[in-house]
């Protein structure tokens, strides 16, 4: 039996069109399984960078304090924002995915260079320029990075003092 040019041609139409249905349902009935925010190395890298920016001058000035203040800060920042809804979870990792990726943050945000040799003043600049954007997104980009940095500084009840919070009250805790 000799198969023809367009017996083919249909035959090949019709397999095309069983694995795009077949796709389809499967994803259907499997959606992708939204992912958790991961902090991995560039993205930590930008939050070093990220932190001492938002908290100017109420970090620790002596170096080893100073540092250990950013790593216990961004910690508790990995730990808030995996108590956010997944779909949000999603939304700061691609936020950070943007930020990690060099050409994306030589466009987005000016530092031409990685977030380990970017300065406070840099990172303060290009903080400043997203906080005043024309761009909503932006703006609502810095609003979060902003929050999310100061929240996680004073969820440490030993930074309480420095605003003159004295705690919750005695008969709620």
């Amino acid at each position: 039996m000799e198969t023809g040019r367009r017996s083919f041609l249909k035959a090949g139409a019709l397999a095309t069109l069983v694995l795009a249905a077949g796709g389809g349902l499967y994803r259907y009935a499997h959606p992708p399984a939204p992912r958790r925010f991961v902090l991995d190395g560039e993205a930590r890298n930008a939050l070093h960078a990220i932190v001492p920016a938002v908290l100017a001058g109420v970090l620790p000035s002596e170096p080893a304090q100073r540092a250990r203040a950013i790593a216990s800060t961004t910690e508790r920042l990995n730990q808030t924002i995996h108590g956010l809804p997944l779909a949000t979870q999603q939304e700061v990792q691609d936020l950070f995915g943007l930020l990690a990726l060099g050409p994306a943050r030589r466009l987005l945000t000016g530092i031409p260079h990685g977030w380990l040799e970017a300065k406070d003043d840099e990172v303060s600049a290009w903080l400043q320029d997203w906080r005043t954007h024309r761009l909503a997104l932006f703006r609502t980009a810095y609003q979060a990075l902003h929050d999310l940095v100061l929240g996680s500084w004073y969820s440490d009840d030993a930074n309480w003092a420095a605003i003159g919070y004295p705690g919750p009250l005695k008969e709620l805790a």
